[in-house]
């Protein structure tokens, strides 16, 4: 999985019949290194005119190329790493990186070679997920919820508890605990996007680590208030975003820490803005992805929502590596032929299955 953000390739070893979770293995991170994320920020931008899935123009190609690449030498150290020969593993769910997500004109596009993981390691690989829901009404994202609801179910959690994932979007798997059947998805707005483009324009650096700079800024509340404005923040779930959405303001007039601060807060309010539309608000929020080890988010969001908030590693789960988790689950998912979304998740018109089996 390395989904929209630029840091890398997560890895992980699941044990599902993909309706529970039997175990959660090991799991791992491949970076990718600077050279990697100038290819994919030049890809994404390549992207942003293309009209087909299937276009690859300029540096797509070449990125498609690399990302396969990658995936095939983190896979190959991995299983290396968890002593497993390749015919130990029954199927690779392969996510590939998102370059574009355009879901009110039906395209989505994650690049990687699905059919050629499956040569080279002989194992089914289960890819392009998301394209099958967009083909009967859905936004194509997210698409853990499924995964989310069976973890929650497994540590019998009271009350409602909304699953956060903080990639490079933000979205929220709500689940109504007192009704199987109250399972609520959408994205929340910015994640670490527009945090990492800040850092990585100002200072070189690709994160705010920890959240250092924006814990020691001041939040300029106009900024705020303006991209709050959005109609996105109004609308009913289920919706998603690109990684590009929103047109942030100049902020070369803030200090590095105010403007860390400044849209660590936008990115905070952005969850809990989702609260009113909810049946019920979140008595638990659990926290993953790349912005779980952001102290400074995780406070902010918890000072937003005024609710408990944890990091899914104190569930016994990953904060790190569970979107990996949940594409091994939905691939299995996908050679059962179950439904991988549901139209409180995404918007489809009915339960729907995804995914392409390469090889196998």
């Amino acid at each position: 999985m390395s989904g929209t953000s630029m840091d890398g390739i997560d890895l992980a070893f699941v044990e599902t019949d993909g309706v529970t979770v039997q175990s959660l293995g090991p799991a791992g991170m491949h970076p990718y290194d600077e050279a990697d994320r100038l290819l994919l920020r030049r890809a994404i931008g390549a992207a942003a005119g293309i009209k087909s899935r299937d276009e690859r123009p300029g540096p797509l190609a070449d990125a498609e190329a690399m990302v396969t690449h990658r995936h095939i030498r983190a896979l190959e150290g991995f299983l290396s790493t968890c002593k497993l020969k390749h015919g130990g593993v029954d199927v690779i769910g392969f996510h590939g990186q998102t370059v574009l997500h355009r879901p009110e004109e039906g395209l989505t596009v994650q690049i990687g070679d699905g059919q050629a993981l499956a040569a080279h390691f002989g194992v089914p690989v289960v890819h392009d997920f998301r394209a099958n829901d967009l083909a009967h009404g859905g936004q194509g994202a997210p698409l853990v919820p499924l995964f989310h609801q069976a973890l929650v179910r497994k540590v019998k959690a009271v009350g409602p508890v909304a699953v956060l994932n903080l990639g490079g979007v933000a979205n929220i798997t709500y689940v109504d605990t007192d009704d199987s059947d109250g399972l609520i998805a959408c994205d929340t707005g910015p994640g670490n996007a527009l945090i990492d483009d800040f850092m990585l324009n100002r200072t070189g650096s690709p994160v705010d680590r920890d959240g250092d700079s924006a814990s020691r800024g001041e939040v300029n509340e106009s900024v705020v208030t303006l991209l709050m404005q959005d109609p996105f923040f109004t609308r009913q779930p289920p919706k998603s975003l690109d990684r590009n959405a929103f047109n942030v303001p100049d902020l070369s007039g803030l200090s590095v820490a105010d403007g860390a601060a400044t849209l660590t807060e936008f990115s905070a309010r952005a969850v809990a803005h989702v609260i009113p539309l909810l049946p019920h608000p979140p008595k638990l929020w659990v926290i993953c992805g790349g912005g779980a080890r952001n102290r400074e988010l995780v406070r902010r969001i918890g000072v937003n929502t005024g609710a408990r908030v944890v990091i899914a590693d104190e569930l016994g789960w990953s904060a790190d590596s569970m979107e990996a988790q949940a594409f091994a689950y939905l691939a299995v998912r996908s050679l059962k032929g179950l439904p991988l979304s549901l139209p409180g998740t995404t918007g489809v018109s009915e339960p729907t299955t995804g995914g392409v089996v390469a090889g196998g």
